[in-house]
Order: C-alpha cells, then structure tokens, then sequence
C-alpha cells in the first residue's frame, strides 16, 4: 500500500482521547482507523440515502415486478 505523509494540526484535546483509546499505537494506526471510519460511514449515509427511496413510495405501489409488500409477505 502506497503511503503518503500527512502535517497537520489537530484538536489537541480530541487527539488526547483518541491516542487514549489506541493505546500503544502509533499516530499514523490512529488516522488510518479514523480516514477509514469516514470513509466507511459516509458509504453508509449513500446506502441509506439510497433506501430512503423506499420510505417515499407506498410498499403497495406496483411496479414491472410487482409491489414489496407482496414480496415481503411471499418471502415470510
């Protein structure tokens, strides 16, 4: 994996807690883990953006293949 060096200045206080939580660990382990957070709960708001879609149609709304609620009851 390629490696980049990152200089920056941080919260000092919130910098504390998170060294605090990754004991023993060095800095760049820490913001590995936090750049993959974000990333991750980013991806998560876009797949619940996406299914959010399902909340603003009616599940009896028929489409080409049917309507979900006849999926969920046939599937249960």
């Amino acid at each position: 994996m390629a490696r980049v060096r990152v200089s920056t200045t941080v919260d000092e206080g919130l910098l504390e807690q998170a060294r605090g939580l990754l004991a023993g660990q060095s800095d760049s382990v820490l913001l590995d883990q936090a750049l993959a957070a974000l990333v991750a709960n980013h991806r998560m708001m876009e797949i619940d953006q996406t299914y959010g879609a399902y909340d603003r149609q009616p599940l009896d709304t028929a489409d080409a293949w049917g309507d979900l609620e006849s999926f969920r009851s046939a599937s249960s």
